[in-house]
C-alpha cells in the first residue's frame, strides 16, 4: 500500500517535495486528493526565522488543473506555526508548499501557470 501512495505522489506532484498523498478517490467526474505537508518546519514570512513549533492546522482547497477530463479537488492539510522570534509582529504563520501554494492563493502553482499561458497566448 505504501508503494501505491508513493507512486501516486510521484504522479500527482512529481516536482514537489514535502507533500504526502494520503488518499485518492476518483469517480466519473471528480478526482479527490487528500494530501498534507510533511516539512520539518517553515520560515516566518515577516522576520524569516525558522520555526517547527506547530500552533495548529487546517485544510485548504486550492483549485488545481483537471486530470483526464475530471475536476481535481485537492484537500491539502497545512500547519500554522508559532514564530520563534519574540520581537516579530507576526505571532503565527501558515506554511506554504513551494511549487504548490502561495500566501492567500486560491489556485495551485500548476493552475496559475496554465492560466498564465492561456492568457498570454490569446
Amino acid at each position: 500500500m505504501e508503494e501505491v501512495v508513493l507512486r501516486l505522489k510521484e504522479l500527482l506532484f512529481p516536482s514537489i517535495a514535502d507533500v504526502a498523498v494520503l488518499s485518492v478517490d476518483a469517480n466519473i467526474e471528480i478526482v479527490r486528493v487528500d494530501a498534507q505537508s510533511v516539512a520539518d518546519g517553515a520560515v516566518c514570512p515577516v522576520c524569516e526565522v525558522w520555526s517547527n513549533r506547530v500552533h495548529g492546522s487546517y485544510v485548504r482547497f486550492p483549485a488545481d488543473v483537471p486530470s483526464g477530463g475530471r475536476s481535481v479537488v485537492l484537500q491539502l492539510r497545512v500547519r500554522r506555526f508559532r514564530c520563534g522570534n519574540s520581537g516579530c509582529a507576526r505571532r503565527t504563520f501558515v506554511e506554504q508548499v513551494p511549487g504548490l501554494t502561495r500566501r492567500y492563493g486560491q489556485r495551485t502553482e500548476r493552475l496559475r501557470s496554465t492560466l498564465g499561458v492561456l492568457i498570454v497566448s490569446e
